[in-house]
């Protein structure tokens, strides 16, 4: 009985230093990464238009006919209005919020399950790793594309931005896993990790203990990666019209911009708007990518501080 408590104790002492080193990775990057605080700062920005200034819109953004239509930029519409009564500043804001709440949760889900199964394959082995590989390989082999298309059809009279965070991961953690497996296999040879076995660490303790700390600096890379790839399949989705086509997504945006011709119309910033904001977002992550994959570089560590 007297065993639970201290296991409970040992696991709160490892997800202690685990958060300690994240904070520490975090800190140091921010100082030593130019391309890392610029993407950070743009992403702050579109976080703070999606979630802060969304929320005083005076009015409900998705709904048709409730401003002047095909009004170019002013003082009074910054972003102008679409044909259908929309205007685009107050559109975007609410796009950007549910583009990133879909992106969030696909990394969420998608990036943490990989690195789980990863990391149990590879540092156990025998039968469970063959399991779980089996798994990750099916997954692997099915088409993404068109399976997202015929579930967000079939799926569509129940679609909502949290549920279409949750399809699009369905596709996103096959790969992050194969990759975890095979850095943990590589890991596994290593000095500490016979000295942690002959300590009496068992898998779970060895997995938080001795292969997070070295997995950290690459999960938070695939962690932004499957941010791009949730908001690009979503955009991808609502292009060819089989998203949420009824809410306010960056994607959806783009689609009746284009469906209504808004281009060849004259109407370009009902099209420009999206399309930016994307490419930012976008900008944004691959910045903070690069400045943690030099991170996670020694040579490039070093290069950056000399």
């Amino acid at each position: 009985m007297a065993l639970i408590p201290r296991v409970g104790v040992d696991t709160l002492k490892i997800l202690g230093a685990g958060f300690a080193r994240f904070s520490h990775i975090f800190l140091e990057v921010f100082r030593s990464s130019r391309p890392f605080r610029v993407g950070l700062i743009i992403l702050g920005v579109l976080m703070i238009l999606g979630i802060g200034v969304s929320s005083f819109s005076p009015f409900d953004p998705r709904r048709w006919y409730i401003v002047a239509s095909n009004k170019p930029p002013s003082l009074e519409f910054p972003l102008g209005t679409t044909t259908n009564g929309q205007d685009v500043f107050w559109l975007l804001t609410w796009s950007i919020k549910n583009s990133l709440i879909i992106g969030f949760i696909t990394a969420m889900v998608a990036a943490h399950v990989g690195l789980i199964l990863g990391m149990i394959a590879g540092a156990r082995g025998g039968l469970l790793d063959r399991i779980l590989m089996v798994m990750t390989d099916s997954f692997v082999v099915i088409p993404a594309l068109p399976t997202l298309i015929l579930l967000a059809v079939l799926l569509r009279d129940v679609m909502s931005i949290p549920l279409m965070g949750l399809i699009i991961s369905i596709f996103s953690w096959p790969w992050p896993s194969r990759q975890v497996r095979a850095m943990v296999i590589s890991l596994r040879e290593r000095d500490f990790i016979a000295t942690s076995i002959f300590s009496g660490y068992g898998v779970m303790g060895r997995v938080l203990r001795d292969y997070l700390p070295y997995l950290l600096p690459w999960h938070l890379v695939n962690w932004t990666n499957t941010v791009l790839f949730a908001i690009s399949s979503e955009a991808a989705l609502a292009v060819i019209g089989v998203s949420i086509l009824s809410e306010a997504t960056l994607g959806v945006m783009i689609y009746w911009a284009l469906n209504y011709s808004a281009l060849f119309r004259g109407l370009w910033w009902w099209l420009i708007s999206p399309v930016v904001t994307i490419i930012l977002v976008f900008v944004s992550l691959f910045l903070i990518s690069k400045g943690i994959s030099d991170y996670s570089n020694p040579r490039l560590r070093w290069q950056v501080r000399g």
